[in-house]
């Protein structure tokens, strides 16, 4: 049998996983990381994009991650995240609506223009999962 992770999904409102996992792969802020069995221990701060693992049985499931931090500490994976949705149930016609407003809304000052900027990445990462446009 293959080496195991303990992987953690939590959001503010729940612990949404808690199972073991082969794999990981997802989207820190700067890039993609994957994790394998024997990853040295870090912390990383999550990007908007996917989160895709790998079960026992070998399948796969797929999940978008609205920012956050991961933690590799052993053989636990923790990753704390504002929301984390299943990619089959996100709306790729709702996130473009969304990205339009975003680009069309005025931005003054480092508060709204750092804002606008944030729902833009989001927006587009959800359309990119989706395969909208």
């Amino acid at each position: 049998m293959a080496q195991e992770f303990r992987l953690l999904v939590v959001t503010p409102e729940t612990t949404l996983l808690d199972q073991s996992i082969q794999s990981l792969r997802c989207t820190l802020f700067d890039g993609q990381i994957g994790i394998i069995p024997g990853r040295m221990p870090m912390v990383g701060r999550l990007g908007y994009g996917e989160l895709v693992f790998r079960a026992e049985d070998g399948s796969e499931s797929s999940y978008f991650v609205d920012g956050g931090f991961l933690q590799v500490q052993g053989n636990v994976i923790s990753v704390l995240t504002e929301q984390a949705v299943p990619v089959s149930e996100l709306n790729g016609s709702e996130a473009e609506q969304q990205l339009q407003e975003a680009l069309a809304r005025p931005a003054i000052g480092d508060e709204q223009c750092d804002a606008r900027e944030r729902d833009q990445l989001r927006a587009r990462a959800i359309i990119s999962l989706t395969g909208q446009k």
